[in-house]
């Protein structure tokens, strides 16, 4: 099922894939005992109306590296416990194959092509320093940074509605209380101190959680509902996992570097187990929503610290697909759904419908409690881009690939980029999930109602003069 000699190491080669039935009953227990502490136990209730948001973006990650999903070396055993709580997609897709362009996507609600945030960074002229500190380039960044202002998202909405609201971790857009409307931040967004896509923010988790400690101590003081943006810089490069996990993995794979990365994850679980522990600590587990999503997928190469190909930046299931996870307890069943299709630019629309707010016109998201509009969809949609934005006046000018996945079919349409002379690839995921065997020659009708489908949704850039 897996291997850590191919590319695809982390990719299962099952589709849907069900947990070992010992897994299975693992989180059935989970679900149940869960579901008697919080009752047997008032303190888990508390006096703001509103519910807090804890929304937690593992970073760089494929989406079959979990226990929970049957990755056999990989131990999750918190993610595990918070899959058996949750109602749980494995068929989760992200708007993008690329850090920035997808966290600008999951705090708006909006595509790429809505937003215009389609890479990391605006490309470098030749000859000249790449970077903000840059003068020809500031104001390419600044360009860019402004965008994620120009709609509200997240953090803007649910101020509105009285939320104190902390951002950690990955934040490309500068200053995120100017421009993302949080109210507290780690990150300071200053390119004189260092800063691109996080600098100070990038410490949570790594070491420790005390801002976020801190944070929900003060909305409990101020009698404030929470949203916390918990996007960490694990498992992200760079791979240096506690040598007491490295040790552990280094045994079970010929590859140091798998074996580190292997290591970050379950680095990250530990993260996420202390910070699930002392929401339940601190009495909030009931009143608060945890949400878990991956900014983009990841396969680790075994010759280098790089990643493979078909994942980071890639179209293909590596690179797009992620478990999207929502608990609530007594609010949302607990569900194991490996069918319906879900999007990460469903996880906004959730939340505010979630905390009883109207969500905006442009978002066009769906909430991931209603199962009967997920199943009438049966479809997401997104786009990969060059790293760097060719033209940020015309952003979507960098657009390599479309994709949509649609029951058991995925059509990647292509603008030139990694697949020269290909204009389309066509895989049916249910006999295929490891996209090996193009089917678009032998599928013309399928090919053209996939087109048609990706055209309704986005016909494409188009050059303005």
């Amino acid at each position: 099922m897996f291997t850590d000699k191919a590319p695809g190491v982390a990719i299962p080669r099952g589709f849907p894939h069900r947990p070992p039935p010992a897994m299975s009953r693992l989180l059935l227990f989970l679900t149940i005992a869960c579901g008697l502490a919080a009752t047997a136990n008032p303190a888990c209730a508390d006096d703001i109306s509103r519910p807090n948001i804890l929304l937690i973006i593992s970073d760089d990650q494929a989406w079959g590296d979990y226990s929970f999903l049957g990755h056999p070396h990989i131990k999750t055993p918190h993610l595990d416990k918070l899959a058996g709580e949750s109602l749980t997609y494995t068929r989760g897709y992200v708007a993008a194959p690329l850090c920035r362009p997808s966290l600008a996507s999951i705090f708006s609600g909006r595509h790429a092509h809505k937003h215009g945030i389609t890479g990391n960074d605006p490309r470098t002229p030749k000859g000249t320093k790449a970077g903000r500190t840059n003068p020809e380039l500031a104001s390419l960044y600044d360009t860019i940074m402004d965008r994620i202002d120009d709609e509200p998202g997240l953090a803007h909405l649910l101020g509105r509605a009285g939320y104190l609201s902390l951002q950690t971790g990955k934040w490309w857009e500068g200053d995120p209380k100017k421009g993302g409307g949080f109210t507290h931040a780690m990150t300071h967004g200053d390119p004189k101190r260092g800063g691109r896509h996080g600098d100070a923010g990038l410490q949570i988790s790594r070491k420790g959680i005390k801002p976020i400690t801190d944070f929900i101590a003060e909305a409990g003081e101020k009698k404030k509902p929470f949203f916390i943006w918990h996007a960490p810089f694990l498992p992200h490069t760079p791979h240096n996992p506690p040598a007491r996990l490295f040790d552990k993995y280094r045994t079970k794979s010929a590859s140091r570097f798998i074996a580190r990365y292997w290591a970050m994850c379950e680095w990250f679980d530990e993260t996420c187990g202390e910070l699930l522990a002392h929401l339940d600590k601190e009495g909030l587990r009931n009143n608060t929503i945890v949400l878990y999503v991956t900014d983009n997928g990841w396969i680790q190469s075994a010759n280098s610290g790089r990643y493979a190909p078909r994942s980071k930046r890639s179209p293909n299931e590596g690179g797009i697909r992620t478990p999207i996870m929502v608990r609530w307890p007594g609010k949302i069943p607990q569900k194991f759904d490996e069918q319906t299709l879900v999007s990460s630019i469903d996880l906004a629309p959730t939340i505010l419908k979630a905390c009883g707010l109207p969500v905006p016109s442009s978002m066009k998201g769906i909430d991931l409690r209603d199962r009967e509009a997920l199943a009438k969809r049966n479809a997401v949609f997104g786009a990969s881009y060059d790293h760097d934005i060719f033209d940020v006046a015309q952003p979507t000018l960098s657009v390599q690939t479309r994709y949509v996945v649609t029951g058991d079919w995925k059509l990647l349409l292509h603008h030139g980029g990694p697949a020269p002379g290909k204009s389309a690839e066509l895989y049916n995921l249910s006999r295929d999930p490891a996209e090996e065997t193009d089917l678009a020659s032998k599928n013309a009708d399928k090919v053209r109602e996939l087109t048609a489908r990706l055209a309704a949704w986005w016909p494409g850039p188009e050059r303005t003069p």
